[in-house]
């Protein structure tokens, strides 16, 4: 852990050792990390964490999480079972606001969501064995980042909800590949009224990835992806201004910056 991590956690002396995290936590990022014996499992903030056989997890941390965040260490010491706690220092950041020349709510709006929700929610709570979240993650695509995560969207005037992910602009047809291992959780055949076509991978451990205003899916519901496949291609379906990737990223619930997860975008 670099010096600029560690004075952002505060651990019990006892988990000094045992708990260690490769990463400060901040709004909006990935932190991955390791437990050692006698540490058997963690929560944060209520939410589990999946710890693999090796000790490894992952962390993440919503645009609008709190400055401190609870992270509970449970360990078996001679025969006895026992729960601590880790303050987590969360760096906050500040964010912009974006301009967007589309309508609010499309046509059709109020009709259609419902159902739409429901199948997102639904795709959300698969649970595979997907190992991609062990991975360094790259961009799904690569070129000019024309929205970033986390700022708040003004739709012709109208405050809407803040960004969830980040906008790669290409032209439609332009390859989108896997940024992760991953299982196909939802392939929409029919566009989405915001998110237009759209496609969802869950790569294990609660962590998910969606692309939307697809032009093109090119993988099935169910299907495993190996990271850099080829998934889909750009395109412009949905509440999009012009052709564009929108690649999110969650941990279980909790929104993340695809800047944090997959760092820089690569120079073309």
């Amino acid at each position: 852990m670099t010096l600029a991590a560690q004075r952002q956690v505060e651990p019990a002396p006892a988990f000094q050792a045992e708990v260690r995290l490769d990463g400060m936590p901040t709004q909006g990022a990935l932190v991955r990390g390791r437990a050692s014996p006698p540490v058997t499992a963690l929560i944060l903030d209520d939410q589990p964490v999946t710890l693999a056989a090796d000790g490894s997890f992952v962390l993440g941390f919503d645009r609008d999480a709190p400055a401190i965040a609870i992270l509970k260490v449970r360990s078996a010491r001679a025969g006895l079972s026992m729960t601590d706690e880790r303050r987590l220092r969360v760096a906050p950041r500040a964010w912009r606001l974006e301009q967007v020349d589309a309508a609010y709510r499309p046509p059709g709006f109020d009709v259609r969501r419902p159902a739409e929700l429901e199948r997102i929610a639904a795709a959300r709570a698969v649970a595979t064995d997907a190992q991609g979240w062990r991975q360094a993650f790259r961009w799904p695509a690569t070129g000019r980042l024309s929205g970033l995560f986390g700022a708040q969207r003004i739709y012709r005037g109208q405050p809407g909800g803040y960004h969830g992910g980040a906008d790669v602009a290409l032209p439609t047809g332009a390859p989108v590949t896997a940024p992760a291992d991953g299982v196909v959780v939802l392939a929409a055949a029919a566009p989405f009224t915001l998110e237009g076509r759209l496609l969802m991978l869950d790569h294990g451990a609660g962590l998910s990835s969606a692309f939307l205003h697809l032009s093109r899916i090119d993988v099935r519901e169910g299907e495993a992806v190996r990271q850099g496949q080829r998934i889909g291609a750009v395109g412009a379906t949905g509440r999009a201004t012009g052709p564009h990737l929108h690649w999110g990223v969650q941990w279980r619930g909790a929104k993340l910056d695809p800047l944090l997860v997959a760092g820089a975008m690569p120079v073309r």
